[in-house]
């Protein structure tokens, strides 16, 4: 049974609110006459980019923001892709140790190039074998959890996020969730809580034991043990 670890971007992997907010200044600031602000970032992150502009910008429609937020995520990209963001701590041991056991993947709702800017400043491809983002296929994050499920053949799946819309995408696209409780946001939900990056091939373990003891179940009419 080929299971696979699915993570989201912001909150999750890295930290880049700051970095984001400063690179989308330089383009709003002259020509919407407004700062972008970590704290907008932070409460905006994870959103699909169409509504994250409505959010940041509710004064303005879509059709003004959405030309100036396309210059906007290219400057972003340029930025991180030199200069990159913060890392949680530990990242890159712990997916070395969980790449020798999973098959991982990323799902974001990111614009293109965002996903292979992380990739490439911080030398990370060789640990991930496919991932998606909504500005590749304007598709929600449940149907791109859904998609890489399918495309990688997987028989299960583990999203690892940390806002609520999180949880709900992981439902949506078929894959249990742990809340990575250290990020953005909280999950109104009983699902398993990361507090450290270095933690997850732990609890890992102990989603996957509860899934496989789930899995072992009495047929009601023949009495046979089926797994």
């Amino acid at each position: 049974m080929k299971t696979g670890i699915i993570f989201d971007m912001d909150g999750t992997l890295w930290d880049s609110a700051s970095q984001v907010a400063a690179a989308w200044s330089t383009v709003t600031v002259p020509k919407l006459g407004k700062e972008v602000t970590k704290e907008d970032m932070y409460r905006t992150m994870g959103m699909p980019m169409d509504k994250l502009a409505k959010a940041i910008f509710p004064d303005h429609e879509l059709s003004v923001l959405l030309p100036i937020l396309e210059e906007s995520y290219q400057v972003e990209n340029d930025y991180l892709s030199k200069h990159g963001a913060t890392l949680y701590p530990h990242l890159v041991e712990t997916l070395h140790t969980l790449s020798e056991k999973y098959p991982l993947y990323i799902v974001s709702n990111c614009q293109e190039g965002y996903i292979e800017a992380f990739l490439s400043y911080y030398k990370l491809g060789g640990y991930f074998q496919d991932f998606i983002c909504f500005g590749a296929n304007q598709k929600q994050k449940g149907d791109n959890i859904a998609l890489i499920i399918k495309r990688n053949g997987l028989d299960h799946a583990v999203y690892v996020g940390d806002i609520q819309a999180d949880y709900e995408a992981a439902l949506a696209g078929g894959a249990k969730f742990i809340h990575a409780a250290y990020g953005f946001g909280t999950v109104d939900a009983p699902v398993p809580k990361l507090t450290d990056f270095y933690r997850l091939p732990e609890l890992l373990e102990t989603v996957h034991c509860q899934t496989a003891e789930k899995m072992v179940k009495y047929n009601g009419h023949t009495g046979e043990r089926r797994e």
